[in-house]
């Protein structure tokens, strides 16, 4: 109860900051802003997981392209006790995974052609059963409206830095106060971001680990895909970057890499490192 009561804080905020932005542009903005947060808060909840995919320039990936990653996935789920998700692909070509969709009937896993290219058959398998925990314990819908409404903040900031306010609007911001806006309304929407996204990444790490069996094999494969993340740039959007299994920003050296949506990744090996432990005394 606890940790849905902040969920549904933490989304509040993100729709209250998404109107404030409106308000603060002043004219229409304002009822544009209140329109696109109901939109919004109703369209992510149908349609959150195709506007992830959209964002991330992901299709779905054939069987006859990648049997292993199909096969991979169909065992795990089967394991989980869930449907097989539908499996897409990105064209990054830094390593990363993610899911997404509003329930396990309705669930996405995504790889990115990187991530494909680096892990051997035993990390990537470590790496899906981490993302079909993120399914089973139905975490992919809040964290993708959380992305959904985080995009909407970052457009709107956006908006309010080209246009600078309305000065016919007493309500208006002045151009150096909208351009403040769009400068800090983007890391305001990730911080948010992180009360939902680290615990949860904590919880798929420990569940995934459990499901694939290999906690070692997700260790493995995580310091892989920060070293790949750390040395490739990402065209994912900074508004997604809380579903993939590692920040894919952290190599872009910007202001938004500072606020990572994700724990902190020697603590994540740790912890992995301590259930081998733990499986080998088993």
């Amino acid at each position: 109860m606890k940790n849905r009561l902040k969920t549904v804080l933490l989304l509040g905020a993100l729709s209250g900051m998404l109107v404030g932005l409106g308000a603060a542009l002043g004219g229409g903005f304002l009822h544009a802003s209140l329109v696109m947060a109901a939109v919004l808060n109703l369209g992510a909840w149908f349609f959150s997981d195709r506007i992830v995919l959209a964002l991330s320039r992901a299709r779905e990936l054939p069987p006859d392209e990648a049997p292993g990653v199909h096969r991979i996935v169909a065992e795990l789920a089967q394991a989980a006790g869930i449907p097989k998700p539908r499996v897409y692909w990105t064209p990054d070509l830094q390593p990363n995974a993610f899911a997404t969709g509003r329930s396990p009937e309705k669930a996405v896993v995504a790889v990115t052609a990187g991530i494909l290219r680096i892990l051997d058959e035993r990390e990537l398998r470590a790496v899906l059963a981490h993302e079909i925990s993120h399914v089973r314990n139905r975490d992919v819908l809040v964290s993708s409206i959380a992305a959904t409404l985080a995009a909407a903040v970052t457009w709107l900031a956006h908006m309010a830095g080209w246009f600078g306010g309305s000065r016919d609007d007493e309500h208006g911001a002045s151009p150096a106060q909208a351009l403040l806006l769009a400068l800090t309304a983007p890391i305001a929407a990730v911080l948010l971001q992180l009360g939902i996204s680290r615990s949860r990444e904590y919880l798929a790490d420990q569940s995934g680990a459990g499901l694939s069996g290999d906690p070692e094999g997700l260790a493995r494969a995580l310091e892989k895909l920060h070293a790949g993340a750390s040395r490739l740039p990402s065209h994912a959007d900074p508004a997604t970057a809380s579903l993939f299994i590692v920040n894919p920003l952290a190599g872009t050296g910007g202001v938004l890499s500072l606020f990572s949506t994700h724990p902190p990744l020697a603590e994540r090996i740790r912890r992995l490192r301590a259930m081998t432990a733990t499986y080998a005394h088993g």
